[in-house]
Order: C-alpha cells, then structure tokens, then sequence
C-alpha cells in the first residue's frame, strides 16, 4: 500500500494525517488520480483531500450551477467540484497544460462527471476575457495557479461571480511564509498584499482559513 505524502507546515504531520485519512479519505477513484500524480516530480502541486472536500462542501452549499476553476494540474479539485454540481451543471477549467490535464479526464470520465467539465487549454486571463459577457453568471471560483498572477485573477472572478458567490483562493498562507516579514521574495510579497487587499475589500467578506496551505473564502456581496 502506498504511503501518500502529507506536507503541512501549518499543523503537525500527525493532525493533519488524521484529517486526510480519517475524516476526509479519497474515494477509489480520487486515489487513483492522486496515485497517477504522485508519479509526477510536481506532485506537490495536487490538494490534499481535506481541501478537496471542502471545496466539494462549499459547492453544495452555494447551490452552484456555474463554476471556474484557475489552474487545473492533474484535474483532482475539478473532480471534485464537478462531482458536487448537479446534472447539467458546468465547470470551466483554465490550464496551459494538455499534458498535465490529459492524466484527470480518464478518472473524470471513470466518476461520470466528464460531461460537467469544461477544460480550456490557454492563459487564463486570456480565457476569463472570453467569458466577460457572462460576469455575474457564476456560483464558484476556484484559483490555484501562477501567484504572480493572483491579483489579476481574483479581481476577473469576482466580476465573474453573481452576488453571494464564493471564491476559494489556494496557498495563500504560502507554508507560513507571509507571517513572517522578513520573507520579502516576490511570491511572498504578492500573496501578502493580496491577504491585505482582499481583507479591506468593501465588495467582500472573507475569512482565511488555516487547511491545506492557507486558503482564502471569499464572499462576494
């Protein structure tokens, strides 16, 4: 049996072990997509379960219909958005990368989901200038991409979200490095003023949450 890898500088390998395997296992199809990804030297790059699922939680509980995921790797958190949608429900998916992508669909199509995903190889900023005549159509954002793009990012899905939808922003406690202000590297830097900016955000609630690796829940007013 293999032993999945659990990274969490936030909260102790064993805690957060107990979360993953415990409270929040993989399904055997989630597995196999994790265990395909683990072949993979940026295997880091995949959520761990316990963000999945409350992605899943989250979906369910803003009745989304219409959902966009920034930065899709391996296709894990849009198998599990796109299993919380309901029949008919989408799923837009921005990525670079067909390679990377090509691994999720196989597993996509073994959950039966495949047909709620709409998987668009391009920048993404480039694929949300494509949905501008939609802003105000979607339930749910995800973003886990490029950081030096973060800003960008967050301020085109909140034009994209209706009133009250939610946005989930990954890494955004950036393994504890942006509660330390000697840490001045540029992805720092990025993801600590957008903390700041989205904190003062007079268009938002938000609360930032310590799973995974810090995530960012936005509530558009």
């Amino acid at each position: 049996m293999t032993t999945i890898p659990v990274k969490s500088s936030i909260t102790t390998e064993k805690v957060a072990r107990y979360v993953i395997e415990k409270i929040h296992p993989d399904t055997e199809i989630e597995l196999g997509l994790r265990l395909q990804t683990l072949k993979l030297p940026q295997y880091g790059m995949i959520s761990s379960s316990d963000v999945g699922n409350f992605l899943s939680t989250l979906v369910l509980t803003a009745n989304t219909k219409k959902a966009i995921e920034v930065g899709t790797f391996t296709g894990y958190t849009a198998l599990k958005i796109a299993s919380a949608l309901p029949s008919g429900g989408k799923l837009i998916c921005c990525d670079i990368s067909q390679e990377w992508a090509a691994i999720g669909r196989p597993y996509w199509e073994k959950a039966g989901v495949a047909s709620k995903i709409d998987l668009r190889i391009a920048p993404a900023m480039d694929t949300m200038m494509t949905l501008t005549s939609e802003a105000g159509s979607f339930d749910f954002a995800f973003i886990d991409a490029d950081k030096s793009n973060y800003p960008n990012y967050y301020e085109a899905c909140l034009q994209l979200l209706r009133p009250g939808g939610l946005m989930v922003l990954d890494n955004m406690l950036w393994d504890g490095a942006v509660a330390d202000e000697s840490v001045t590297d540029e992805t720092t830097v990025t993801l600590r003023n957008l903390n700041s900016k989205i904190k003062n955000d007079t268009r938002v609630n938000c609360s930032l949450l310590t799973v995974g690796d810090g995530l960012m829940l936005v509530r558009k007013k």
